[in-house]
């Protein structure tokens, strides 16, 4: 219906609760496109966190009808607003969803020298996809922008931290 009328906001409380997983996932990936297709602001209403990380880019966190929190689920996830919240989060896929951005410690100037070899990891890449590469590396990796701008690094500590926080 809201199709039909153009409406600028979509309110959709739990579309997808009562279907089966797998027609469930095709739904799923069907409201994805057509998202993105439409550019229309919805307020999807799930009790499913990782449903909500796959269709959301910010989720809003509510409990006894009152919000919160509100934010991506890194930042729900790096800095949840209370016990709540941190409960509600604890077992998201931590890896999958945080961000070097997130955990890297800024740049100094003698950080120039990780640049160098295959010391180098993007911003952007989740901690899932850097984590061999930091722990096997004798030191802390080099973060860049995605212009190839140091803008920080990453060593263990920091990932031991952003994983088991």
């Amino acid at each position: 219906r809201s199709l039909i009328g153009e409406c600028d906001v979509w309110f959709l409380d739990e579309p997808f609760s009562a279907l089966d997983p797998l027609i469930r996932r095709e739904m799923q990936d069907e409201f994805v496109s057509l998202q993105s297709r439409l550019n229309k602001t919805i307020v999807f209403v799930t009790h499913d966190f990782d449903e909500a990380v796959r269709l959301g880019d910010r989720i809003a966190i509510m409990k006894d009808g009152r919000l919160a929190q509100i934010g991506t689920a890194e930042e729900l996830l790096m800095t949840p607003a209370d016990d709540y919240v941190k409960k509600f989060v604890q077992h998201a896929p931590r890896a999958k969803l945080i961000t070097a951005q997130k955990i890297m410690v800024p740049a100094r100037p003698d950080d120039i020298r990780l640049l160098e070899g295959q010391s180098v990891i993007r911003n952007t890449d989740v901690l899932e996809k850097i984590a061999r590469r930091v722990i096997e590396a004798d030191h802390a990796l080099a973060v860049v922008d995605a212009a190839g701008v140091l803008v920080g690094r990453v060593g263990r500590e920091n990932l031991a931290r952003a994983l088991f926080q």
